[in-house]
Protein backbone atom coordinates (compact mmCIF):
# COMPACT_ATOMS: atom_id res chain seq x y z
CA UNK A 1 0.00 0.00 0.00
CA UNK A 2 2.84 2.39 0.80
CA UNK A 3 4.33 1.78 -2.64
CA UNK A 4 1.06 2.68 -4.32
CA UNK A 5 0.71 5.87 -2.28
CA UNK A 6 4.31 6.82 -3.01
CA UNK A 7 3.74 6.36 -6.75
CA UNK A 8 0.59 8.46 -6.43
CA UNK A 9 2.64 11.23 -4.82
CA UNK A 10 5.12 11.13 -7.68
CA UNK A 11 2.29 11.37 -10.23
CA UNK A 12 0.81 14.35 -8.39
CA UNK A 13 4.18 16.10 -8.29
CA UNK A 14 4.56 15.53 -12.04
CA UNK A 15 1.14 17.09 -12.60
CA UNK A 16 2.26 20.13 -10.62
CA UNK A 17 5.35 20.35 -12.82
CA UNK A 18 3.17 20.24 -15.94
CA UNK A 19 0.99 23.00 -14.48
CA UNK A 20 4.05 25.09 -13.71
CA UNK A 21 5.06 24.90 -17.35
CA UNK A 22 1.57 26.07 -18.33
CA UNK A 23 1.76 29.00 -15.92
CA UNK A 24 4.92 30.28 -17.57
CA UNK A 25 3.86 29.55 -21.16
CA UNK A 26 0.14 30.25 -20.91
CA UNK A 27 -0.91 33.02 -23.28
CA UNK A 28 -4.12 33.92 -21.49
CA UNK A 29 -4.69 34.79 -17.84
CA UNK A 30 -7.51 32.24 -17.68
CA UNK A 31 -5.11 29.42 -18.61
CA UNK A 32 -2.74 30.58 -15.91
CA UNK A 33 -5.56 30.60 -13.38
CA UNK A 34 -6.57 27.07 -14.34
CA UNK A 35 -2.98 25.96 -13.78
CA UNK A 36 -3.06 27.65 -10.37
CA UNK A 37 -6.26 25.71 -9.61
CA UNK A 38 -4.38 22.57 -10.56
CA UNK A 39 -1.78 23.48 -7.92
CA UNK A 40 -4.49 23.80 -5.30
CA UNK A 41 -6.14 20.53 -6.23
CA UNK A 42 -2.82 18.68 -6.37
CA UNK A 43 -1.76 20.18 -3.03
CA UNK A 44 -4.95 18.92 -1.42
CA UNK A 45 -4.45 15.48 -2.94
CA UNK A 46 -0.81 15.38 -1.81
CA UNK A 47 -1.80 16.31 1.72
CA UNK A 48 -4.48 13.63 1.78
CA UNK A 49 -2.01 10.99 0.59
CA UNK A 50 0.63 12.16 3.06
CA UNK A 51 -1.96 12.01 5.81
CA UNK A 52 -2.42 8.32 5.09
CA UNK A 53 1.29 7.59 4.63
CA UNK A 54 2.42 9.36 7.77
CA UNK A 55 -0.76 8.59 9.74
CA UNK A 56 -1.22 12.23 10.70
CA UNK A 57 -4.93 13.12 10.75
CA UNK A 58 -4.09 16.79 11.27
CA UNK A 59 -3.07 16.97 7.61
CA UNK A 60 -6.71 16.41 6.70
CA UNK A 61 -7.55 19.76 8.30
CA UNK A 62 -4.73 21.46 6.40
CA UNK A 63 -6.02 19.93 3.16
CA UNK A 64 -9.50 21.29 3.87
CA UNK A 65 -8.08 24.78 4.42
CA UNK A 66 -6.15 24.56 1.14
CA UNK A 67 -9.32 23.51 -0.69
CA UNK A 68 -11.22 26.49 0.73
CA UNK A 69 -8.41 28.87 -0.20
CA UNK A 70 -8.34 27.53 -3.75
CA UNK A 71 -12.08 28.15 -4.10
CA UNK A 72 -11.78 31.70 -2.74
CA UNK A 73 -8.89 32.40 -5.10
CA UNK A 74 -10.96 31.26 -8.07
CA UNK A 75 -13.88 33.48 -7.07
CA UNK A 76 -11.52 36.44 -6.70
CA UNK A 77 -10.08 35.82 -10.15
CA UNK A 78 -13.51 35.61 -11.73
CA UNK A 79 -14.59 38.88 -10.08
CA UNK A 80 -11.44 40.67 -11.23
CA UNK A 81 -11.65 39.21 -14.73
CA UNK A 82 -15.28 40.31 -15.10
CA UNK A 83 -14.24 43.87 -14.20
CA UNK A 84 -11.50 43.82 -16.81
CA UNK A 85 -8.65 44.17 -14.31
CA UNK A 86 -5.41 42.60 -15.52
Amino acid sequence: MNTFLSLTLIALLLSILAGLIRVFRGPAPAERMLAAQLFGTAAVAILLVLSQLMQMPALLDVAMVFALLAAVTLVGFVVLASRGVR
